[in-house]
């Protein structure tokens, strides 16, 4: 394109093109508006943004296609083309190792799904599996873009595809951030692990509208689909949490805790836990009678390092301990039966940060 024929008020020179493209990156990086913003923080939830930021080192995201835009038209989406199209992608480092993450932007569409922001997806899945590292998606999204039709239901398929193809291979982690419905709630199950937030996160396949349509059951959101529910009941969720940042504090500890890929082993950390030391406190936890129920949880915190484990569900079939933890430094698994569960034995009171039990000093 020549001098001549470019639009009015379009900078001629490569100082202003640049400038126009920090200015629109910016605008990017601020979202759709502030208004937008206010909105989400009201709800007890962060921005997208701001759950990267946590989740990852600092100074460590580096985003991929941030300019990205959807090119559908009807329903006057011809007139909103926001930047990123409602999901941002990347990867980033946590404690040092590559982690690929794609976070939904609620604020843009609700954070549905269509063509363009599926593609993102699948692209930084390819990536994930391609580099043999771990992805963590952080979603908070109202499922399929019906406005886009078909095209929003097959970028569907292409996740689903992804996550049946990087199963066993790379470690999948979903946090639920948000309301996630339909779709949005398909692939979160076929992860590794789901995390969830009390009170401001939910999975269902449909909502409680729909459900009352059919059956004529009234239920709320939370009933339905929400942490509690799906931590206790149904098994889906397998860490719930009081608020975002310690939910997603705790993703970046399971991390700690896994390989990159199904050809590492997870790492080693230098270990304080005098390999010798006594455990004479067992003789004391563990009954001389095989017919006395007793806290397996107890017994778990005196052998391993520091005292420190991470139990997958919690609370969900409690007669058994499943966890990770470390000995002199290196990660384990745990299998274990809770003697005191099923026994008539009052439950042990939920440790301060659901799922992590650590040794009292």
């Amino acid at each position: 394109m020549t001098v001549l024929d470019e639009a009015p008020g379009e900078p001629t020179d490569a100082r202003g093109r640049v400038a126009e493209l920090h200015e629109i990156r910016a605008q990017a990086l601020a979202g759709p508006s502030e208004k937008a913003t206010e909105a989400q923080h009201a709800k007890g939830k962060l921005t997208a943004r701001e759950r990267i930021e946590l989740l990852l080192d600092p100074g460590s995201f580096r985003e991929v296609e941030q300019l990205r835009r959807h090119r559908a038209t009807g329903f006057g989406l011809e007139e909103k083309k926001p930047y990123t199209d409602g999901v941002i992608t990347g990867w980033g480092t946590v404690e040092g190792r590559t982690v690929f993450v794609y976070a939904h932007d609620f604020r843009i569409f609700g954070g549905a799904l269509g063509e363009a922001h599926a593609t993102k997806i699948h692209k930084i899945m390819d990536m994930a599996i391609a580099a043999g590292a771990p992805l963590v998606s952080l979603n908070d999204g109202a499922g399929a873009r019906i406005q886009e039709g078909v095209s929003a239901l097959a970028g569907y398929g292409g996740i689903f595809q992804r996550n049946t193809k990087a199963s066993g291979v790379i470690p999948q982690i979903s946090v639920m951030l948000g309301p996630c419905a339909g779709g949005a709630a398909y692939s979160p199950a076929l992860t590794d692990f789901v995390f969830m937030v009390r009170d401001t996160s939910q999975m269902f396949i449909t909502g409680p509208d729909v459900v009352k349509a059919v059956t004529g059951e009234e239920i709320t959101q939370n009933g339905l689909g929400g942490a509690d529910v799906h931590a206790e009941t149904s098994g889906v969720c397998h860490f719930a949490y009081d608020d975002e940042e310690t939910c997603i504090h705790e993703v970046r500890y399971l991390l700690s805790l896994l390989p990159q890929n199904n050809r590492e082993n997870p790492p080693r950390v230098e270990c304080a836990d005098a390999a010798d030391r006594r455990g004479d406190v067992l003789l004391d936890l563990v009954p001389a009678d095989g017919n006395r129920p007793y806290d397996m949880a107890k017994v778990i915190e005196e052998i391993v390092d520091d005292g420190e484990y991470l139990e997958v569900h919690e609370r969900w079939a409690r007669n058994i301990i499943c966890a990770l933890a470390r000995l002199d430094g290196q990660v384990v698994g745990i299998v274990a039966n809770q003697p005191q569960s099923l026994a008539g034995v009052p439950s042990a009171p939920t440790s301060p940060t659901p799922g992590r039990r650590t040794r009292s000093p």
